[in-house]
């Protein structure tokens, strides 16, 4: 996924009201800009901190501005913070063969209703096989070891599409919930069971009712985003 204008670099002065944050641009204005991100955004809030956003080409716009990209103080890693991003990197992974366990499927369609009003981020279909739900959660979050954690902050929601998604394989689809890794410099993936409880416990109870979880990182950079590689997973009883 390439950014289709060039990012404009910045400073973060802060964040608050979960979805703005205003910053310093080169010419030293200041612009809020609009955080298309709900979590906590733990490491990734510093004042001070390194980062991009992209320009929308709409004059209508109430804020022209949108973070893309903070450079993690802690890190020095560069980390996407976009949660729009997440399905549209996985869709095109999938359609470029990257991702072999969800290769071979004849079609490939988005945010498709299913379950008790939710829609599915990605449906697989193909004649020979059975249909795969695929969830994706974006994943920023690392504390000390190179290690990524989701969530970041409690997720109702997500919880609530771990029990759709075991009710899809009771059915009898397949059902994967994938974690995109918005971030180059981890080795593995595991739950931040201690931020979220009953999400962890809402994971556990779905591997064992047959949804399948993967999760896959990505190489950042303010020209675009690429999903490149597998990260094994922590702690998740299979």
């Amino acid at each position: 996924m390439l950014f289709p204008t060039p990012l404009v670099p910045a400073t973060l002065q802060r964040r608050y009201k979960r979805f703005l944050a205003d910053v310093t641009l080169p010419d030293g204005s200041t612009a809020t800009v609009h955080v298309p991100n709900s979590g906590a955004m733990l490491g990734l809030d510093a004042p001070g901190s390194e980062c991009w956003v992209s320009r929308s080409p709409n004059p209508d716009r109430k804020l022209a501005h949108t973070l893309e990209i903070v450079r993690e103080a802690a890190t020095g890693a560069l980390v996407g913070c976009n949660t729009m991003h997440p399905n549209r990197l996985a869709e095109e992974a999938i359609r470029g063969g990257v991702i072999p366990d969800l290769a071979g499927y004849a079609t490939l369609r988005r945010e498709v209703k299913y379950g008790v009003n939710s829609r599915i981020d990605l449906l697989l279909e193909d004649p020979t096989r059975p249909t795969a739900y695929v969830e994706i959660k974006n994943v920023h979050l690392r504390r000390g070891p190179p290690v990524a954690e989701f969530p970041d902050c409690v997720t109702s929601r997500g919880a609530k599409h771990l029990v759709e998604l075991a009710e899809m394989v009771r059915a009898g689809h397949r059902a994967v919930m994938l974690y995109l890794v918005q971030r180059d410099d981890c080795d593995q993936f595991r739950l931040a069971a201690d931020l979220d409880p009953a999400y962890a416990r809402g994971l556990a109870a779905a591997r064992q009712a047959g949804v399948e979880a993967i999760c896959w990182a990505c190489k950042v950079t303010p020209d675009g985003i690429v999903v490149h590689r597998p990260l094994p997973i922590l702690d998740i009883p299979a």
